[in-house]
């Protein structure tokens, strides 16, 4: 089925940050990772080992791993935010062909992140593409409950005035669309071409056959592209 065929309606076009808006194969996620890793170890005293383990429980059972360091040892979420995001930007470069894609989408334009905003604007403006959204929705503003929760999710609709129904949520992790997908968001699922990403579990890519993910491609700019040549505005030809 072509992808055209879901998005007639979206007046509000909902991003995902890291893995999602640049390729995966940049190593920023691999740094952030790192730098969780090394904040955890230092924070506990424990091997870097054990604060590995303990990042990626956390991050399975809380949804992020600063939710699970805030639960259980009263972490305070600026200095964590501040260290992990403390990250080098200079392999990632600016996409012309991104930000003309998502330019020519129909309506408002926002980034949903579990990171920081000070983290997501320094990205998009390496990408070249943040004078297209309209705002950047973090994990401050979600009030540290972050994503795949549906109490997070409210709160960012809520916050931004999204009419699920005529929305469209990007995403690098399946597990995060199943509550888009409930409330009625149209979900794209964007892979990393090859598969290859250092830092990830084997049950981050569960769910890519899931009934709650609409969409999945590789290549984001081209899938924009293709959605954003056809499909009419929101509204085009009602009465």
């Amino acid at each position: 089925m072509s992808p055209l065929s879901h998005f007639e309606a979206v007046d509000t076009w909902v991003f995902d940050l890291d893995n999602t808006l640049y390729p995966a194969h940049h190593d920023l996620w691999t740094q952030i990772d790192a730098r969780m890793k090394g904040y955890i170890s230092d924070l506990l005293g424990i091997a870097p080992e054990e604060a590995f383990r303990i990042q990626k429980d956390y991050y399975r059972r809380y949804g992020t791993s600063l939710r699970g360091l805030m639960i259980e040892h009263g972490v305070e979420p600026d200095a964590f935010l501040a260290h992990v995001h403390d990250v080098d930007l200079t392999g990632l470069d600016a996409s012309p062909r991104l930000a003309a894609a998502i330019e020519a989408l129909p309506g408002q334009k926002l980034v949903y992140t579990n990171g920081s905003e000070r983290h997501a604007r320094n990205v998009l403006e390496k990408l070249g593409i943040d004078a297209h959204f309209a705002a950047v929705h973090d994990i401050v503003a979600a009030e540290f409950h972050p994503k795949p929760t549906e109490e997070a999710y409210q709160r960012f609709l809520r916050a931004h005035g999204v009419d699920p129904v005529r929305a469209a949520m990007f995403e690098d992790l399946a597990r995060n669309l199943e509550v888009p997908h409930r409330l009625g968001m149209i979900t794209v699922l964007v892979v990393p071409h090859g598969e290859v990403i250092a830092a990830r579990e084997s049950w981050e890519f569960e769910g890519r056959e899931d009934a709650y993910v609409d969409h999945i491609t590789e290549d984001l700019a081209g899938f924009l592209e293709t959605v954003a040549h056809d499909a009419p505005a929101p509204g085009a030809g009602m009465t």
